[in-house]
């Protein structure tokens, strides 16, 4: 580290799942780097479940490593959580790791900074105060969860889809309804599978992915050609298009559920695909 400040620093940034974005994290981290005057930034970027093992974080131990030959003055981390679902003792081990190395670290999150030129005692309290606020932290995340499988109980108890609704489906004002137009698409779709033609070849005709299709045909088959559901919400929704003739029932039977979907678009001013 130069007299001025750090020169070279780090940022390591983690999301739990591919759906979050940690671009907000480097960001905020990146402007703070940007008011020490540090020029030299690597990103840490890396996603991964709370709940996997340190071997599997391929990018926190490239980190751990690129630390270890000297290569940064400093590690930035957005939040404390960031380190501290590592494990219990994994964040007091990191930051020992870094000072050993010389190299400081920062969690923006609660201001929390330790540096190289601290006194040995200083870096001590320091580290235990980021041990406490990383349990804290873990802790609150805990509870967060907590409260969302609570909400999610009770939306579902109250008969509300919550998530992605299956193919065919919508949700409005969140009960789960029935799309007619693109039921009855999925359901031709895997009435040409059953009597024989493949899945590729249906996958190009209708546009449905092939793998979706695949997946529909193996776990839902009875949701879209027998019109039998497990889930009540699901059975609920399917309401409107009952009774529906297994896959393997005469023409006649296909063309009167068609007749039956067509006349319920009409009511519900849906158009044909």
């Amino acid at each position: 580290m130069s007299e001025n400040g750090p020169s070279d620093a780090a940022i390591y940034a983690r999301v739990s799942t591919s759906d979050q974005d940690v671009s907000r994290q480097l960001n905020e981290a990146h402007e703070h780097l940007e008011r020490l005057g540090v020029k030299d930034v690597e990103e840490y970027p890396e996603i991964v479940s709370g709940a996997a093992d340190t071997d599997t974080r391929e990018v926190y131990n490239q980190l751990l490593d690129d630390v270890e030959t000297g290569r940064f003055d400093l590690v930035v981390v957005h939040e404390i959580s960031r380190l501290s679902r590592l494990g219990p003792t994994e964040i007091h081990e990191f930051i020992q790791h870094c000072l050993e190395h010389d190299t400081g670290v920062e969690a923006l999150d609660v201001g929390l900074k330790i540096h190289v030129d601290d006194g040995e005692l200083q870096q001590t309290i320091y580290s235990m105060v980021a041990r406490l606020m990383g349990d804290l932290a873990q802790i609150e995340h805990q509870q967060k969860l907590q409260r969302i499988r609570s909400g999610v109980r009770a939306a579902q108890s109250a008969g509300k889809w919550t998530g992605r609704p299956p193919a065919g489906f919508v949700v409005e004002d969140g009960y789960l309804r029935v799309d007619p137009a693109e039921f009855l698409h999925v359901r031709e779709a895997l009435t040409r599978v059953d009597r024989g033609e493949s899945f590729a070849t249906v996958a190009g005709d209708t546009g449905i992915a092939e793998s979706t299709l695949r997946s529909l045909h193996q776990d839902r088959r009875d949701l879209y050609l027998g019109g039998e559901a497990e889930d009540d919400r699901v059975d609920e929704a399917l309401a409107d298009v009952r009774p529906l003739e297994d896959v393997r029932a005469e023409d006649s039977a296909l063309e009167e559920l068609r007749e039956r979907v067509e006349r319920l678009e009409e009511a519900t001013g849906v158009n044909n695909r």
